[in-house]
């Protein structure tokens, strides 16, 4: 399927349950991946240990002890990553949630804005249905995003855009496609010091 084949337009009211799925299929996609990397930190795995060795004192088995701090830390770093990209934000300044459709009326993919810094825009969700991935439908969706982010700046009265894109560190093939896309890392966040998400920006 050939981007050209794609429309963007706003979220209609019967599609939300639709794109609260493909969001929730996103989520599971790379939450695993992001609890291993973020749980086999050595601070992670110390407090674990530590955690462990205090729960062999009041329980009487040792393997439950050793599995319950591993199984509590799973769940809520789960719980925390859908609560946070698993649900659509309310529409802010910048307008939407957008959805990707083709031709045939499918919806393929959901965007999100937020308004920024320094009169910029703020990418917070960003997905692309499985079925229709390396089709396309994300850089049609980024294409998207920059030209609302150069409306936006534009209405502030800023000559030049910036867009902020944050991105799972688990996700290397996205952040391949934003550096390909002209993106340049410049900031991140995470936990104990150690990267959980990276935030790409672009100067429009």
């Amino acid at each position: 399927m050939a981007p050209s084949h794609l429309s963007v337009r706003e979220m209609r009211e019967d599609e939300k349950p639709l794109v609260l799925e493909m969001l929730k299929a996103a989520v599971k996609d790379t939450e695993n991946r992001v609890a291993l990397h973020a749980l086999t930190r050595p601070p992670a795995l110390l407090l674990l240990a530590a955690a462990s060795s205090g729960l062999r004192f009041v329980l009487a088995s040792f393997a439950l002890a050793l599995f319950l701090p591993v199984f509590l830390a799973v769940v809520a770093m789960k719980l925390g990553l859908r609560a946070r990209w698993g649900s659509l934000p309310p529409p802010g300044g910048l307008g939407g949630p957008w959805v990707a459709v083709r031709g045939s009326g499918d919806v393929c993919g959901v965007l999100a804005l937020a308004p920024g810094s320094n009169s910029g825009a703020r990418v917070t969700r960003l997905s692309v249905a499985r079925w229709h991935r390396r089709r396309g439908v994300g850089r049609r969706l980024l294409a998207f995003a920059e030209s609302r982010a150069r409306t936006w700046a534009g209405s502030m009265g800023e000559p030049r855009a910036r867009l902020v894109v944050p991105v799972a560190v688990a996700a290397w093939g996205v952040a391949g496609i934003l550096e390909g896309c002209g993106y340049q890392a410049e900031g991140s966040w995470g936990c104990m010091g150690y990267t959980l998400v990276r935030e790409f920006s672009k100067n429009l």
